[in-house]
Order: C-alpha cells, then structure tokens, then sequence
C-alpha cells in the first residue's frame, strides 16, 4: 500500500531559488516522466573570481536525462532563462514552451551557444494549454511583473492542480493593458488548488506592490528638470519601463542612443513583437547623437545594477571608448539595487558625481517600483486560488518565513505548508505534502571567458591568490633526489617581514630537508624510470603551504616549477652509472 503511495505521489525538486535570489529552477517528476519550470542563473559574488555565471548544480538532471519530457518557461528574466543554453550542452530537452518574448530571446541566446538544434521552442498565450509527456498539461494564465509576457502556470496532474505562479505582482494598470488573469485563478480556486507554489521576494513588505504607471510622473518631472544630457539606466528587461522613457524622451524633445548589448536586443525584439512602439526616428546611433545639442540627447544604457562590464559602469570608471560624463549631464538610475550589489552601484554613483554629473536615485524619488507583490499582493493570490497545501518559493529564507506566516493569517493550516530548501523532495499527493529526501544541489560555476566551468578546487586557488597572493619556485633535482642549485623563489602579492634573502635560503632548507625525509617514497622502484615525479612536486607545493603557513604566519598559493634531468643516467661496463648533462626539463 504504501509502496503505491510513493509512485503515485508528485515530486516538486527545487534545484535553485530557495534561501537565495536567482537562478530559479524547479523539477516536477511524476513517476517517470520530468518537466522542467524555468532554468535560469545568478551572478557571482565578490568572492567568486573570474566567474561571470553561477547555475544550480544539475547533476540529479543530468543522472535523469531519460526522464525529461520538456520545459516550461514563465517570462524572459536572466534568472529564469538564462541557464537554458549552459544545460543545453549536457542533456536534451525535447521542447520549450514560453512567451513570445522569452521565446524570442532565448533563441538568440542558443544560437549563440550552437545548441539551437538540441530543444524546439513552441510560444504560448495565454490561456493556452499544453500537454506535456502522459502525466502534465501546463496552462498560461496571464500575470503581471517588470517584464510583458509574463504568466502564471497552472500546472493539471493526475492529483490535482498546482498552481506555479511564477514572479508577479498584481498590477490593475498595466503600461501595456495586459491585465493579470485573476478571473482564471479564480476559476482554479473555485474547483479546487491541490498546491501552491508562490513567489515570496517582497513579504516582508506591507501593503500593494505600486503599479508600473506610477512611475511615470516622477520619470516626467525628472526628465523636465534636465537642462543637459539625459543618461537613464534601468534593467535591460523591464520593457514597461523602457517604453515609458521612449514615451517620455518624445514628450521633451529628445532622441534617444542605446548603450549595452542587453538592452539593444530586447529592444530589437520587444520591437518586432510590438511591446515596444516608437518611431523609427526617435532611435539614433550613438555617432549621430554626438553632433546634437546635449538638451535633446538621451543615453539608454544598461548597468543600472553596478555590473563590472556594463556601459553605466564603465562610463563611470572612465572606460567607455565613445562617452565621457561632463558637467552639467544628469544620470538616472531608475533602478533599485538588488540585494548584495548595493556597495557596486554607490561606488558607481560616487564616480559619476565626482565627474559633474548630476545623479538622480534612491527610492524616495519614486522613479522605480518593484515587479514583485507585497504581502497585499500575496494574500489576494491565496484568497483567489484558495490552496489545499501551501509552499512559499523565490526567496531568501527570512523571505519564506513570513510569507508562509501571511499564508497562515489567510486560513491555511500550518502542518499543511512547508519552508524547503533547493534539493529538498517535497512528495505531494491528494492527501498530505512532505519532504521526503534530498537531492544532490549546490552551485556550478562558469568562466564564460573560456566557455569552462570553473571547480571548487579552482575557485579556491583564485580566492588564495587574491586574498594571501602566490609564491612561485624553481627547483632543479637530480636523479638522487639532492638539489642542483639554489632554487629560485618569486612572490606576488604576499606580505612577509622577512628578507627575500632568508626567505631564500628558508625555502632551500625546507626543499632539502623534505627531499631528504621523503624521497623513499617516490624513487622506491630503484630505477631512475620509476621515479613518481608528479607524486614529488605535488608533495613539495603541499608542504611548502604548509610549512609558510606555520613558520611565516601566511598562506600564499604555492606554485613548484620542479626541473628534472631530459635522460636518466646509463650503466657503463663496469657497473657503474653515468651521469648525463642535467638539461631543464619541468615535471608536470
């Protein structure tokens, strides 16, 4: 009996947006079928050098390929699109189904990757049902959020309905028009919500999330108030916004130059789709503004979030090869900073001003809403869809906590909802809801420079050399395992108070004295071929560390360039062995 149970149960795996902000993946398996909802990615922390992408560690994915029946898309945001063409390249995924726009741009982005021909992308709207494998039919229900195209998913399986509802906030004046669906959400509540599955990024913030239109006034005031150049800086996807400041830019006189790859291409695409209308004059390149009276120029640039590599941050930092800040210019971040680039995006406002330029920002300017509901927001999607069992999702943990308390002021009892984690199994069935084990999660780190992923064991490298820097050294050894001069030593970045000539003769010692004590271990065949090399300089790099870290009270990343003879010696007719010339050859 219980055996039947289990297989009937429906398994909901977060691999990614639970305890954190990004990278929302989930997993729906229904005895041997998987759908996937969303696959996207986060940024890296300050910590993570030289990574560009961080992504949930798909390994229980990837062990269940043969299980994957297709994906479900709920809106065109980086953290819930972007890790599609990164999973692309380790298992198929037999289709895709989203809106237009998210379907637009992640099209682009697998041809970019060439891992076009490894899914089919099939667009939605809403109200649209879509079968997926034996066990899912997945329905669109309009939404509203920062992005057009955005939905709600209501997910039909042999249990019952669980309702998805993706990120949202419930705006009753859209800048597009597009309503969300609340009479379907409605409906769903009315026959019965077996689970609810709901964003949780603003409940620790009473009241209703403001409509996008509110925005505008304060947009408008600020842009009547500029006297020079406009530079506004908002994110690449939030298309309403966008077309507000197009709206805007005619209204003052301004043409407007695009500056950031992102935002380029969903402009391009939000344009051919029709969620963004404006004359084709109103868009200039950026050579044709130069000529133009600073009064009637506005600057479209991407890095409203301090990113490393963006136009707003490289403008700031003096960078940007074709535009430079001057007195007299105003700067809009129409943007608030997500939680942990708060100390980025000061840092690039500090610059801006000290350049003369005049920078608008904060949230006292009203100049920026959230595309998330409050907590007013939350209660109206519960009190609609009236949920069996409740499960908070898209959130830190403080985050899930008191979104499942608003659940509980609603009348949703609390053995009846659960705060998970990203690997948790949660088991669903027509009667209960539980975590029933764990899968393998984490993080998967990618270096998009070399199109590689980059190991903890490298990151741990990066981080050493970056906080306590490296000490390189060079040893030449001999087939007996002594020293054929004094190594050579080269530090970067590390702070010691002894002189380079102790430090020197330090390092020798410790070579000498290591060689002398362990060489056994790598030369015990007796024969010069069956000396282990690699074995040897691993050792020595390891207690070099180690021995820094207790005699010189630091902890440098050790690199050992080791130099061994090119040809072992040769016997001679009597026995003997000769020596060849030592020529360098590194040991790897």
């Amino acid at each position: 009996m219980v055996k039947n149970e289990i297989e009937s149960a429906l398994k909901i795996i977060p691999l990614g947006g639970l305890h954190e902000i990004g990278k929302n993946t989930c997993v729906f398996e229904y005895e041997d079928e998987i759908i996937l909802l969303d696959a996207g990615l986060a940024f890296p922390t300050n910590g993570m050098h030289g990574v560009n992408i961080v992504l949930p560690d798909t390994t229980y994915l990837r062990e269940n390929r043969h299980k994957i029946k297709g994906m479900v898309v709920t809106h065109g945001h980086e953290d819930h699109i972007g890790g599609i063409a990164f999973h692309l390249k380790q298992f198929d995924i037999p289709v895709i189904y989203g809106p237009r726009l998210a379907m637009a741009m992640l099209e682009g982005k697998l041809e970019e990757a060439g891992v076009r021909d490894r899914t089919e992308l099939r667009t939605v709207l809403p109200r649209d049902v879509v079968r997926i494998g034996k066990a899912f039919f997945v329905e669109y229900i309009r939404n509203t959020h920062s992005i057009a195209d955005s939905f709600t998913v209501a997910l039909h399986t042999p249990l019952g309905v669980v309702i998805h509802t993706g990120d949202f906030k419930i705006d009753h004046t859209p800048v597009d028009g597009e309503k969300f669906d609340l009479q379907r959400l409605a409906e769903h509540g009315e026959k019965g919500v077996l689970c609810l599955l709901s964003d949780s990024t603003n409940s620790e913030v009473p009241g209703f999330t403001p409509s996008e239109r509110s925005v505008y006034p304060n947009l408008d005031r600020v842009f009547s108030q500029a006297t020079g150049r406009l530079f506004v800086t908002t994110f690449a996807s939030s298309v309403h916004r966008i077309n507000m400041i197009l709206d805007l830019a005619k209204k003052h006189n301004r043409v407007v130059t695009v500056v950031g790859r992102s935002m380029l291409n969903l402009i391009a695409h939000a344009r051919n789709l029709g969620y963004i209308k404006c004359e084709d004059n109103l868009l200039q390149p950026l050579h044709m503004v130069r000529s133009m009276p600073d009064e009637n120029v506005l600057v479209l640039t991407t890095g409203s979030q301090g990113e490393t590599m963006s136009a707003m941050t490289r403008i700031a930092n003096k960078q940007h090869p074709h535009i430079k800040i001057r007195t007299g210019d105003t700067v809009v971040f129409s943007a608030n900073p997500i939680p942990g680039n708060t100390i980025a995006v000061v840092n690039t406002i500090d610059k801006l001003m000290i350049q003369g330029a005049k920078v608008v920002y904060g949230r006292d300017k009203g100049i920026h809403v959230s595309g998330h509901g409050c907590q007013e927001d939350q209660k109206l999607m519960i009190a609609l869809t009236r949920p069996k069992f409740f499960v908070p999702f898209h959130g830190e943990h403080r985050m899930l906590v008191k979104h499942a308390e608003t659940a509980q002021s609603m009348g949703i009892p609390s053995e009846n909802m659960i705060i998970i984690e990203n690997g948790d199994v949660i088991e669903l069935t027509e009667q209960s809801i539980r975590v029933a084990g764990k899968v393998q999660s984490g993080i998967e780190l990618v270096d998009t420079t070399s199109s590689g992923m980059v190991s903890a064991k490298v990151l741990q490298e990066r981080q050493s050399m970056a906080s306590e820097g490296i000490v390189t050294v060079a040893a030449a050894i001999d087939w007996t395992g002594k020293l054929l001069a004094k190594p050579e030593i080269h530090l970067r970045g590390v702070v010691t108070s002894i002189e380079r000539s102790l430090l020197l003769k330090w390092v020798q010692q410790r070579i000498e004295e290591i060689l002398s004590v362990r060489w056994s271990e790598f030369a015990a065949g007796g024969e010069p071929a069956d000396i282990d090399w690699g074995g040897l300089q691993g050792t020595l790099e390891k207690e070099l560390a180690r021995s820094m870290r207790r005699e010189l009270q630091c902890q440098p990343s050790v690199t050992l360039l080791m130099q061994i003879p090119e040809e072992p010696p040769v016997k001679v007719a009597d026995g003997r062995r000769r020596r060849t010339r030592p020529t360098a050859q590194v040991a790897s």
